[in-house]
């Protein structure tokens, strides 16, 4: 059981797609707690759907509850304390029970990929989402695409 992760900032969009279609991704699951921004570029929630049939032959599903809160990030913005954030973060995914919103044998039958802005996935919420679900189902290798 493979879980990709890939952030869309620092790249061309020809490098981003390639990535996915490379890697053979079946499903690009955006984690992003807003994912229409302006900041987004050519990974706007609403424009992604097309990219990735056009371009990466991937599907695309939005799963918000894996987005931090507004407040958990605004708390980060403000303390800049990564640690503090990584423990908020992880304890939100167990408030929210987030692997009981999940069907295992969905994310075992497809090529999925969690979608950030970060470039990489160090300071990023896709990792620690990845890492959470892994604690949970121990056959699943995490693969960052960079």
């Amino acid at each position: 059981m493979r879980l990709y992760t890939i952030g869309f900032t620092q790249k061309s969009a020809e490098h981003f797609f390639t990535l996915l279609r490379t890697n053979q991704v079946q499903v690009l699951v955006d984690t992003r707690l807003k994912p229409d921004s302006q900041l987004s570029g050519f990974a706007k929630g609403r424009d992604l759907p097309y990219f990735l049939t056009h371009l990466a032959q991937c599907a695309y599903r939005a799963m918000p509850q894996m987005a931090p809160s507004d407040e958990l990030l605004s708390r980060y913005r403000a303390d800049k304390s990564w640690e503090q954030y990584e423990i908020d973060f992880r304890r939100l995914l167990d408030e929210r029970q987030l692997i009981a919103q999940l069907d295992r044998s969905w994310w075992t039958a497809h090529a999925a990929c969690l979608l950030c802005s970060e470039h990489k996935p160090d300071h990023c919420h896709r990792r620690l989402v990845a890492e959470y679900m892994a604690a949970h189902w121990p056959e699943m290798q995490i693969i960052h695409l960079l």
